[in-house]
């Protein structure tokens, strides 16, 4: 789980801070993975936005608090929690009711959850592939630099590696997503939901009778993948079900809507794309 330490941490004022605080992007899907886990656990929690689209999280007080640059961040009671799916072991330590992560189960959780978040930057691939006209544009040079030059560059106490990573994605796609990164992404998301159908096969929900945090965080997924043009309903019916009952919940549901101008700007881009045999399905052969 990852907790950061002192020595990571420069924006030294939120040290102070008591009670829950989560530092999102309303459209961050990880952010909305968080919002619909507090939800279910009904915590009051503090809202700090953090804006992605003027790069709000390189600047150097956000990159103080979380060196990685993303978002969420968790600070609770002080202590400082990053990782989306660690932010969520976080709460789930601290508000063990209602069970969200069963406990006979932690391990085969964390596997589970390690291999959706192993699909990230899968997701932002289709993401900013699909979404152009709401995301606007790719992360500029200057904000790279700032990203770069920012925060302290450790985790853990440990030079991080992740943060090249994300500098690496963007500098690599600035030009543009390329089909073959396309078809790459879509067909990892194709086997993680033929998994995913096989399991409603023997249960309502991923785990069994009850809602859990698998649950959660494959509804994000599934709420991004419907609307950049993966073909859900066709490809996995039972897993479409699924999504429309979680999506008919209020708790869910709230944490995902869009803005009607924004929903309505991405529907005439997917139309447009269609027009012109550019859509997912088209390049993706789904």
């Amino acid at each position: 789980m990852v907790k950061l330490l002192d020595q990571d941490i420069l924006t030294r004022e939120v040290l102070d801070w008591k009670g829950v605080h989560l530092l999102h992007f309303a459209g961050s899907s990880c952010s909305q993975k968080a919002r619909v886990f507090l939800n279910l656990k009904q915590i009051e929690w503090e809202s700090h936005p953090i804006d992605l689209g003027t790069n709000e999280n390189y600047n150097p007080w956000y990159l103080g608090i979380n060196p990685r640059g993303l978002v969420p961040t968790l600070v609770i009671d002080g202590e400082v929690h990053i990782e989306s799916n660690d932010i969520l072991t976080a709460l789930e330590h601290r508000f063990p009711t209602p069970e969200l992560i069963p406990a006979n189960l932690a391990s085969e959780v964390a596997f589970l959850l390690k291999h959706e978040d192993d699909l990230h930057l899968d997701l932002r691939t289709l993401t900013f592939r699909f979404m152009r006209p709401y995301l606007g544009p790719f992360r500029s040079t200057e904000a790279l630099n700032s990203f770069r030059d920012g925060g302290s560059g450790t985790v853990e106490g440990q030079v991080d590696a992740n943060k090249k990573r994300e500098i690496d994605f963007w500098e690599t796609n600035n030009a543009g997503i390329s089909d073959e990164a396309v078809r790459k992404s879509a067909a990892a998301f194709r086997t993680a939901f033929d998994e995913l159908e096989a399991k409603l096969a023997k249960s309502p929900y991923f785990l069994g009778n009850e809602i859990s945090v698998l649950d959660i965080a494959w509804y994000i997924y599934a709420v991004r993948l419907s609307t950049v043009g993966y073909p859900l309903q066709k490809l996995h019916p039972r897993v479409h079900g699924w999504f429309e009952g979680l999506n008919a919940r209020d708790e869910f549901a709230k944490e995902v809507a869009r803005p009607v101008g924004h929903a309505d700007a991405i529907a005439r881009f997917q139309e447009e794309l269609s027009r012109e045999g550019k859509a997912l399905t088209d390049i993706a052969m789904l």
